[in-house]
């Protein structure tokens, strides 16, 4: 009966914690795109780096780090860098690469 318990609690924890990572995915895509955008910069592709469990001021948050990559012409290719801390956009950092045209 306690093992149910704790099996069921155990399943419970590990579903909590995917979901939550999903939506933190979702909210670095959203940061992603919004800051591409606002440069004028291609999105390519976004990819979850590593995360770690941290402890805040606020308490405790996921701290994820997500690496894109992007063109500003459509014919290179540059890596990006986006740190999300629970929710919150952390930073961003982009290489230098050329302007886009207007």
């Amino acid at each position: 009966m306690i093992t149910d318990l704790v099996t069921l609690l155990l399943v419970f924890v590990v579903a909590m914690l995917f979901w939550q990572q999903r939506r933190q995915s979702e909210h670095a895509h959203r940061y992603i795109q919004h800051y591409c955008q606002h440069m004028g910069l291609q999105v390519l592709s976004i990819a979850r780096g590593k995360h770690r469990l941290t402890h805040t001021n606020q308490g405790w948050r996921w701290v994820t780090h997500y690496w894109f990559e992007f063109s500003s012409t459509g014919q290179d290719s540059y890596t990006g860098h986006a740190q999300l801390r629970g929710f919150r956009l952390k930073s961003i950092d982009t290489p230098v690469h050329t302007m886009p045209v207007q």
